[in-house]
């Protein structure tokens, strides 16, 4: 009776599983398996490329295109005007006078002269022609940054015919003030948007003289509307 109960204790301590054993073979397939996976895992990793050189590469790009605009804006701040030789500077201004003086002179005898207005006129016709001739100037020494082509020596040309059809309307003030003005824009227009080079305090300089000889052509105009017209030659008499 008592050999029964201990075969079958026999049996199941045999039907029992080795975990130790199974234990040992899991390991070992995992560090096969974690073996097998670390080379290509390595590998993966250093074929990936760092992202410093791009991002440095955008931060420069974007400091860059802050500087261009920083430029461009500072070509319209009258500050640049600080940097102007006094040369520039004192003979740019100075060139006022004609414009100025036409139509204060007009105003202080309240009427209007036409030897006076054409004069104005010429004056105005000969700056714009000089414009002209600066930027074909400019254009054309080695390593400027405005090349010597159809665009810079073409748009040169065009303020000179402004200011030679401004000197045929001679018996029409009105028109010849008119395309004098055109001209001024224009050139004004090509130094500061279309063509590369000039230095911002020149873009300064030229913007406020081609506002000031705007105004006093417009000026002179008003006058014509609203005043009389009188001589110089009748007046001396």
């Amino acid at each position: 009776m008592c050999c029964i109960p201990v075969w079958r204790c026999l049996q199941q301590i045999n039907r029992v599983p080795n975990y130790s054993t199974n234990t040992v073979l899991l390991h070992t397939r995992a560090s096969s398996v974690f073996m097998s996976f670390r080379p290509s895992t390595t590998s993966r990793l250093l074929s990936i490329k760092p992202v410093s050189w791009h991002t440095s590469h955008l931060c420069h790009k974007d400091s860059r295109g802050k500087s261009e605009r920083s430029d461009s804006k500072e070509g319209f701040s009258l500050r640049a005007l600080a940097k102007a030789p006094k040369p520039a500077l004192y003979l740019g201004f100075s060139g006022l006078i004609p414009f100025i003086s036409a139509p204060f002179l007009m105003a202080a005898t309240q009427s209007f002269h036409p030897e006076v207005a054409y004069a104005q006129v010429v004056y105005g016709a000969s700056i714009v022609s000089f414009l002209g001739g600066a930027r074909w100037g400019f254009a054309i020494p080695a390593g400027s940054p405005a090349q010597p082509d159809w665009m810079n020596l073409g748009n040169s040309v065009v303020p000179s015919l402004l200011a030679w059809l401004a000197l045929l309307c001679r018996d029409n003030i009105a028109e010849g003030a008119l395309v004098v003005i055109m001209g001024l824009g224009l050139s004004l227009h090509y130094d500061l948007t279309l063509l590369p080079g000039y230095p911002a305090w020149f873009k300064a300089m030229r913007t406020v003289l081609t506002l000031v000889a705007t105004f006093s052509l417009v000026a002179t105009l008003v006058l014509k509307k609203f005043c009389p017209e009188k001589k110089l030659i009748e007046i001396q008499k």
